[in-house]
């Protein structure tokens, strides 16, 4: 498995992070072990979750079910890089006023030592803000966030779903905090999704932070079976969305036969290509999704193929300012 910096750290991350989503509510536990033992096997070290995954009414599951994994021993809690996130409602009755969504340092420190506690472990390599909070200041969350790296329960923070101007504000902030910053941004990204090259792509190349795209296949609308699907396997929305764009995926499927790759490999690898790209977030159900995705890092799309790409999936249309009409 090729490996790659974390953004501006001297961290070295697997170019294909682990999600683990599914983990709970989708996977059962055994299932899920045996995925997580098999990424490690296969050189995975990126691991991704957050302290909401479990559903609605099972906050926390996914982080309990991998802190059962790691209890397991084997080496299995150092040789991963876990990256977590702090934003959502809680499950906490304690919380009181504060069970909402949003960060304060109160909430950071506080959701940080829940998922500890569930993740059996005693620190996280990344903390990640799951959202941006426009109503709380930085100089309160940069402080909130140096108390625990100093602490040693966190070695870096990121982000998730924040636009440009907030990663150069956190920044700028951060600055003045004497502080690290932001080392990574999880976002929304897929050929099917390329708006962030506008922006963020940018701005995050040019801060030196590491852009970590979360569904990478447009949620299974690029892993080659949207337009096979039998009813009742994806959501109404979804098929909806597919019949939409079916032209697209036919031309899409067609260039993935013609070189002879699966269309899941190749959106990723097309990811993987941009300089940007820190790892793009895989979300497997089964082992058998997991071992699909990982041909994906070994192949190296050619200029021509990736030009196909962008006629079939038109990006925003150029760097910013460059495409903005004025």
């Amino acid at each position: 498995m090729e490996h790659t910096y974390l953004g501006r750290t001297g961290v070295n991350v697997s170019r294909l992070c682990l999600g683990t989503m599914n983990f709970g509510p989708n996977t059962e536990e055994r299932d899920a072990f045996r995925i997580m033992d098999a990424a490690l096997d296969a050189g995975i070290n990126f691991f991704d979750t957050a302290n909401v995954y479990g559903g609605r009414d099972r906050r926390g599951w996914t982080e309990e079910i991998i802190g059962r994994w790691f209890a397991q021993g084997g080496g299995r809690r150092d040789r991963v890089v876990l990256a977590t996130k702090v934003f959502g409602e809680g499950m906490d009755q304690n919380d009181g006023p504060n069970n909402v969504r949003g960060l304060s340092g109160f909430k950071v420190r506080r959701h940080l030592e829940a998922s500890l506690k569930r993740l059996q472990t005693d620190r996280v390599e990344l903390y990640q803000m799951h959202h941006v909070d426009r109503r709380t200041p930085w100089e309160e969350l940069w402080e909130a966030f140096s108390v625990l790296v100093n602490q040693g329960k966190i070695m870096y923070v990121g982000a998730s779903n924040f636009a440009g101007w907030h990663l150069v504000k956190a920044q700028a902030a951060a600055r003045e905090h004497r502080f690290l910053g932001l080392v990574s941004e999880q976002h929304k990204y897929s050929l099917l999704c390329r708006t962030p090259e506008l922006e963020v792509l940018p701005a995050a190349l040019d801060l030196g932070i590491g852009v970590i795209p979360w569904s990478p296949l447009a949620g299974g609308l690029l892993g080659g079976n949207a337009l096979k699907a039998q009813p009742g396997s994806r959501s109404a929305g979804q098929q909806e969305r597919a019949n939409e764009i079916r032209g697209q995926l036919e031309a899409f499927a067609a260039l993935c036969r013609e070189i002879g790759e699966r269309e899941d490999v190749v959106a990723l690898a097309w990811m993987l290509a941009n300089p940007a790209i820190t790892a793009p977030i895989i979300g497997p159900r089964t082992i058998e999704q997991l071992q699909g995705s990982l041909r994906a890092v070994e192949v190296e799309l050619s200029r021509d193929v990736l030009a196909q790409l962008d006629g079939i999936f038109p990006g925003p249309g150029g760097p910013a300012p460059e495409a903005y009409a004025w």
